[in-house]
């Protein structure tokens, strides 16, 4: 291929299946294009295992192409049944439209907005999955797919074939999902559909469906899903989601994580991740052979990414003052307590359970007779210890769990 899009998507490890590539290459080497992926909208905010796809998008930028940004307020509404055991969660209405406005500051601040022929485009696919007569949807779309077919799709397969309940509501989610494509071929062109692998067959189906009903050609292409090197799903931890809201994840955390993945990762998560340039990252891991500095680069470079270049020197220099243990960083992921509960005195044991920093009371107590709680660097030794004011220094504590968790208290 040539320096084109999916040039580098493919050298970036970004390219996993594609309907056509050789007549997609053709295409968007010649003009710009239009590509969309969907992102149903079940929290708040996105998690870190969707970074890869905005990560695409933000390519297709850098090449002249335009991306639509799908954000499924009609879908939410049904669940997608791909990679789940049970049926999601069904949300309102109106939390689904408090989470798009959310969602949509995250992409806001990833995606370049200054070009006018390549600013992302926002839609929601509820502007015309709510509107839909059932009979002439079923008439006009649902007389293009085959129950067999549908049946041998993995979103369906591996729930039947585990046993587990499928409704029909979330079976009818693929045929929804090829009509969004369907849409936004007609209103924008729109000639390429991305997701993850798993959404393979939620993606043939709609050029299938564009095929049929228009003549015309489409394209659907796929990442590979993304997995830690110890076998673990990106995006979750054993304290949670890696949420891409720093009201839900703080900065520095954020650049904690990248900075303590696994070494097997830090090449294939700088290609990933970084807009460094990979015939760089090649040199620079070939020439690097502290992999610690290349886990600061990561940090540093996918930090820059979501909240930019002060922001991930902010959260470096916070690790540097934190775990030389000669200062207090002053970024740390902060609790507030009232001066009023501080004048009575906060058990220790409560503070740290009631705020998430331990999952429970006895976790707590173990960490604590396994010399594994500072504060202020200070070893806790009493399980029954009570904070007052004279455990802070100038209105903050920082507590330490073991050698990478730490947090400032802060009164209020």
């Amino acid at each position: 291929m040539k320096n084109t899009f999916l040039n580098e998507m493919q050298l970036r490890g970004y390219l996993n299946q594609c309907t056509d590539i050789n007549r997609l290459e053709e295409i968007s080497s010649k003009k710009s294009i239009c590509a969309y992926i969907g992102f149903d909208c079940t929290a708040s905010s996105l998690h870190v295992g969707s970074l890869v796809q905005i990560m695409i998008l933000r390519l297709m930028q850098k090449y002249g192409h335009r991306p639509i940004v799908l954000l499924g307020g009609g879908t939410t509404l049904i669940g997608d049944p791909s990679g789940k055991d049970t049926t999601r969660k069904i949300l309102n209405s109106k939390e689904i439209k408090k989470n798009i406005k959310n969602i949509k500051k995250i992409f806001e601040k990833i995606l370049d907005n200054s070009n006018k022929k390549t600013r992302p485009i926002f839609v929601d696919n509820s502007k015309w999955l709510t509107k839909l007569n059932l009979i002439d949807f079923l008439r006009n779309v649902g007389r293009h797919f085959t129950i067999n077919k549908m049946l041998t799709f993995d979103s369906v397969k591996l729930r039947l074939d585990r046993e587990q309940s499928l409704s029909y509501m979330e079976f009818n989610y693929m045929i929804l999902q090829a009509y969004d494509f369907y849409k936004l071929f007609q209103t924008h062109k729109c000639i390429l559909q991305i997701g993850g692998s798993d959404q393979w067959g939620n993606i043939i189906n709609g050029v299938e469906l564009i095929r049929r009903t228009t003549k015309k050609e489409s394209f659907g292409l796929t990442s590979p899903l993304i997995t830690l090197a110890s076998g673990a799903k990106m995006g979750k931890t054993e304290k949670g989601a890696i949420w891409l809201d720093e009201k839900l994840f703080s900065t520095y955390d954020y650049w904690q994580f990248w900075r303590n993945i696994d070494d097997r990762d830090v090449k294939k998560f700088l290609n990933f991740f970084t807009e460094i340039k990979h015939e760089e990252i090649n040199k620079i891991c070939e020439n690097e052979k502290n992999v610690n500095n290349l886990k600061i680069l990561l940090a540093n470079e996918a930090t820059k990414v979501l909240y930019g270049d002060e922001a991930a020197k902010k959260a470096e220099k916070t690790a540097k003052e934190t775990f030389s243990g000669s200062g207090i960083g002053k970024d740390l992921p902060e609790i507030k307590v009232k001066i009023s509960d501080i004048n009575k005195g906060i058990n220790l044991v409560n503070l740290l359970s009631e705020n998430k920093i331990m999952s429970s009371k006895s976790e707590v107590r173990r960490a604590i007779a396994n010399k594994g709680l500072k504060l202020n660097n200070v070893l806790v030794i009493d399980d029954k210890k009570i904070i007052n004011n004279s455990d802070f220094e100038k209105d903050i504590l920082k507590i330490s769990f073991g050698k990478k968790k730490h947090y400032l208290v802060k009164i209020i």
